[in-house]
């Protein structure tokens, strides 16, 4: 009972502060993308207070200096929406891979449309992974740090699926490091859960992984190795069968 309430307390304050910072977001498009980041993500900020105040999630991170000096592509797992708002935080200022319809959302979708994003069209095929080295290439070139959630979509923790080349591929062909990230808000923040549960995310930030002189095939694969084998290392208790060292290998 608590978890709900808290829970339907966390989206009676959101939402409304949602609306009026979307609409108040879309007045920033003649400012340079660097300053309308600054203003839009104090709503990312504001969100993680509530997060944390009011539905109980704290976070904690490790591996920070595994961080490079330069902009790099963030290839992070995906299981809720926590992860959209704390990367914010956590980052350098970053540009997120997204589907193209969330910009038609009414309020959050016209104020995300200000920020430096990478919106695709998925249905486009071949020409989706265009778009993302295209615009990716340029948000890399104006500072921003590119996150993409390889699995494409979210996935329950204890899970996985098959990781997309998409991120790999922008790293290999701009000459970036690539950052891989795990971490269990999936055990607090639930795929499409309106109730939440309180307790601590770990997030674990992994040595960057260079990309000189290797194919995005096996820059995907060494990725996928550390992100899902570190999940297994830190959260032995969502899986069972194959240890990480099997996944690593395997990988």
């Amino acid at each position: 009972m608590l978890n709900l309430i808290r829970s339907t307390l966390f989206m009676i304050l959101l939402t409304p502060f949602t609306i009026v910072y979307g609409v108040f977001a879309m007045f920033t498009f003649p400012l340079p993308a660097h300053t309308r980041y600054r203003i839009i993500t104090t709503w990312s900020s504001i969100a993680m207070w509530l997060i944390r105040n009011v539905l109980g999630i704290r976070h904690r991170v490790v591996g920070q200096e595994h961080l490079p000096t330069a902009p790099a592509v963030i290839l992070c797992k995906h299981q809720s929406a926590w992860e959209t708002i704390s990367l914010q935080t956590i980052f350098p200022p970053v540009a997120f891979v997204l589907k193209r319809e969330l910009l038609r959302i009414p309020f959050f979708g016209w104020g995300l449309a200000q920020m430096p994003i990478i919106s695709i069209d998925r249905s486009a095929g071949k020409d989706a992974l265009k778009q993302v080295v295209d615009q990716g290439r340029d948000r890399l070139t104006e500072g921003f740090w590119v996150v993409v959630f390889p699995e494409g979509t979210r996935a329950p923790i204890g899970a996985a699926k098959r990781y997309k080349i998409g991120g790999a591929t922008l790293a290999v062909e701009t000459g970036s490091l690539v950052v891989p990230v795990a971490h269990n808000a999936g055990e607090f923040w639930r795929r499409n859960a309106f109730i939440k549960r309180p307790g601590e995310v770990v997030v674990s930030i992994g040595p960057a992984i260079s990309t000189a002189g290797r194919s995005a095939e096996e820059v995907n694969a060494q990725t996928e190795a550390w992100i899902e084998g570190e999940m297994r290392r830190l959260f032995p208790h969502h899986y069972t069968g194959t240890p990480a060292a099997a996944v690593t290998a395997e990988a």
